[in-house]
């Protein structure tokens, strides 16, 4: 979602059929970084599980948007994603599980 600062005038960025989390402004304002997990595999208000997931990119006007990096990963990985001060650069965590 997206909104002013007083909660007027809120829009739904995302129009797909995922559980959309973490979003993450570039520093210029124009492109937004969330992570997606598939419809079902996360319930709202959980914290997100070790689960395949995507990082994906939108502009912060809406529109469609595109996968960078699909990725495996979970609470306190995903949700740290970050801009280099420059926009060209996300930097992101993921991790394996030993077997």
């Amino acid at each position: 979602w997206r909104m002013d600062v007083d909660g007027a005038n809120q829009t739904h960025m995302v129009q797909e059929e995922a559980n959309c989390w973490f979003p993450h402004v570039s520093p210029n304002g124009r492109l937004v970084t969330y992570i997606a997990y598939a419809k079902g595999d996360v319930e709202p208000g959980d914290h997100p599980p070790n689960k395949n997931v995507e990082l994906r990119l939108i502009p912060a006007e809406g529109g469609a948007s595109k996968t960078i990096v699909k990725l495996f990963g979970g609470q306190g990985t995903m949700n740290v994603n970050s801009w280099s001060p420059d926009n060209r650069t996300i930097a992101f965590v993921s991790y394996r599980l030993k077997s």
